[in-house]
Order: structure tokens, then sequence, then C-alpha cells
């Protein structure tokens, strides 16, 4: 059984644990862009997703295999917090979150509302992972919940590509921003395993692209971390990440995009397709715009990962 096909059985499984906790999210046919680009173009909206973000399939999936009582921590730029108390604060877990300096104020006061222990600690999303591993270390209770480098957290994620199978048929290729690799290493995995005639970009800023470098190289990598717009893929790749070699071995092309490509596509969305979505998720759509003259009359999904932006710092970049 190859690392895909393996992944997508755990997917399976998954879907069937987590059904109660998630929404299935909505195949959403674009306003403007298609007709404008010439292609058939969707957004798979978990921008629409429980807590905002994508991270709430792979949140519940490692928690409910957990179990009720657990003490837990994990790390987080926001998203993957966010999902993680409202987790725990369903299945009676306690959970304590590390977060980077610079978190998203908006990201940090969701994740106060659940009532969980909050540490802020380094300047940048790997810093706080490395502390976090590092408090779960010192404690034989604590159990740490990574961000994508745990096979329970990127099934959940892969089961996005489980609807979209049930929701559209012929796609031909699917745009997914890239962090640390469970999101697109989980619907990667899916799709190649259901429908490997699809074609898996996956999208990297420019300011935080470790796992594009990573994948250059065959090995992790580590880089400079910018400051950038797509605050929800900010960060490094673990050593010992499991997402690599599953990236590997489903991404068929990656991209890179700049900070004013994502600006860019942070316009399209609310002025010409009408909905505000995070950074992180215009990165998407920002891959697809730089390579749309290849896709003439072919069916693209851009994956929307997530609508959890901080309102003073993306409605100045919308109304320029």
């Amino acid at each position: 059984m190859t690392l895909a096909t393996s992944s997508a059985a755990r997917s399976v499984q998954s879907r069937r644990r987590i059904r109660d906790y998630i929404y299935e999210t909505p195949l959403i046919p674009a306003k403007h862009l298609g007709r404008e680009t010439g292609t058939r173009l969707y957004f798979k909206a978990e921008n629409f997703q429980l807590t905002g973000s994508f991270k709430a399939r792979g949140a519940a999936s490692k928690m409910t295999a957990l179990g009720a009582g657990r003490d837990l921590i994990t790390a987080s730029s926001g998203n993957h917090g966010i999902a993680c108390a409202h987790a725990a604060s369903i299945l009676g877990q306690e959970l304590t979150v590390v977060l980077p300096e610079t978190v998203s104020p908006a990201k940090l006061a969701r994740i106060e509302t659940y009532g969980v222990e909050v540490i802020l600690h380094g300047s940048e999303p790997n810093l706080a992972e490395l502390h976090a591993q590092k408090l779960a270390a010192e404690r034989d209770d604590l159990i740490y919940v990574s961000p994508y480098n745990d096979e329970d957290v990127i099934a959940g994620q892969g089961t996005i590509g489980l609807e979209l199978l049930e929701q559209a048929e012929g796609i031909d290729n699917i745009f997914v921003s890239m962090g640390g690799g469970g999101l697109i290493g989980g619907v990667g995995a899916v799709l190649k395993s259901f429908s490997p005639e699809t074609k898996v970009f996956g999208v990297a800023a420019k300011n935080t692209a470790a796992l594009a470098a990573s994948l250059e190289a065959g090995r992790i990598v580590e880089t400079e971390h910018l400051e950038t717009l797509a605050d929800g893929v900010a960060g490094g790749v673990d050593d010992d990440s499991l997402t690599l070699p599953l990236a590997l071995s489903v991404i068929d092309e990656v991209i890179v995009c700049s900070e004013d490509e994502i600006a860019d596509a942070l316009r399209k969305m609310a002025l010409q397709e009408h909905q505000l979505v995070e950074g992180a998720a215009a990165l998407a759509l920002a891959g697809f715009l730089k390579v749309v003259d290849k896709l003439q009359d072919q069916v693209s999904v851009v994956l929307l990962c997530g609508s959890n932006y901080d309102t003073a710092r993306i409605l100045p970049l919308i109304s320029d």
C-alpha cells in the first residue's frame, strides 16, 4: 500500500468519527473569475467551516481519537488553536495553546473565548511549536497535538477530498495553500487514490516557503520566515515530518506567490466573488491566477482554507 492510499484509508475512517463535529462545506461555482479566465472554476468553501477554517477537521480527527479527559498542548498560528479549543470544549479535554507573539489579535481573542490556557512564545510559529513540544516532553501526561505532523490530523484534512469526490466529477486541477503540509497531504492523498488524473498544485507564500524549499531539495530545509498576509501558512516543517514524503508523492506542481499576488487575489475574492477570506485562502487563488493560461476549459477547484482574517489588515487592501 502506498503512502497516499494508506492516508486516504485513514481519511475514510476519520470521516465517520468527525461527522458530528464539522460542517460539510459547499463547492461553489465562481461568480465572475471562471468566465473571466476561460475556465470552469469552483471554490471549496472551508471558509464556511464550523470554526472558520479547515483546521476543525484535523483537530476533531485527532482529539476524538484520543478521547475525553486528556491533557493536551498544541501550537498554532491561530486557526489550529481555534479548532483545538473548540474540540476540547466539546470533548472535556484540558488544553494549552502556544501561539507566536505575532499572532493575529482576532485569532487570539477567538481562542481565549474558549477558556483554554494560552501561552505566547516566540516571534514565529515554528518557535511556538518547539516550545509546545518541549513542554509536552517535560510531562508524561501531557499530549502534544501537532498542527500538521500527525496521521490523524492529516486524515481529518483529507475528508475535504472525500467531499469533493461526491460534489464534482472530473476535477482537472486543485489548488491548495501549503504550510506544514497536512492539508495538501491529506487532500492530495485522497484525490490521487480515487481520482489520479486530478493535478494537485501546491501554492506557497514566498515569504514563508519552507515546504516548497523542502520539496525541491527532497529533504527538510530551514528557510527565513518573513511577515506574510498568508499568516495561516507561516512557519517551518518538523525535522521528522510525515508530511514531506506524503507531499512528495501527491503534489504535481508547486507555485510560489508574492505578497502583491496574494493581495491581488484577496481583492478579487472580495470585489468579484463577494467573499472575504483570510490571506492563506487567497494564496490558493493567487496560485491559480498565476498559471490560469494553461487551464483553459478545464475544471479547477481553489480550496479556500479559512476566513479568520484580521479586519484591520484585510480591509485596507480591499479598498485600495
